[in-house]
């Protein structure tokens, strides 16, 4: 009996780090799947730059980028909506946040805005897919 309770123990400690390995994977792979929410400061910074924000507009646009962010963290952390519902939830409010930023915005910037969401921009949208964001790139004017 005690050479049983022995083996037993001893396959145990054998295949235990394997599984607890395996477990740190898993629970990683879902964190990666979570919506990763882009930061205010970051992304005024990137319109800043990109749509040549005045000194007036800036306050405006933050504080769309505030509510968005809000709405959007709030979305991230609830942990009952899977990957694809949080994006199917967070889309309309991003359309409503691109309506109000271009209610601010003069024409230039509105087509400068345009060029812009027609490449990659995760540095605006953050972690869409679960995988690491490309390095940043500098504005180019």
């Amino acid at each position: 009996m005690n050479r049983l309770r022995s083996l037993t123990i001893g396959t145990l400690l054998i295949f235990a780090p394997a599984i607890v390995a395996r477990q740190g994977a898993n629970s990683t792979k879902g964190a990666a799947q979570r919506l990763e929410v882009p930061n205010v400061r970051d992304q005024l910074k990137v319109l800043t730059d990109r749509l040549d924000l005045t000194a007036g507009q800036q306050p405006k646009v933050k504080a769309i980028l505030q509510q968005l962010h809000g709405a959007s963290q709030k979305l991230a952390q609830d942990v009952s909506l899977s990957h694809d519902q949080q994006l199917e939830k967070v889309r309309p409010l991003r359309l409503k946040a691109n309506r109000q930023l271009r209610e601010i915005l003069n024409d230039d910037q509105k087509k400068k805005l345009d060029q812009y969401l027609a490449g990659p921009h995760s540095e605006m949208h953050g972690n869409l897919h679960g995988t690491p964001p490309p390095p940043a790139q500098q504005p180019q004017h």
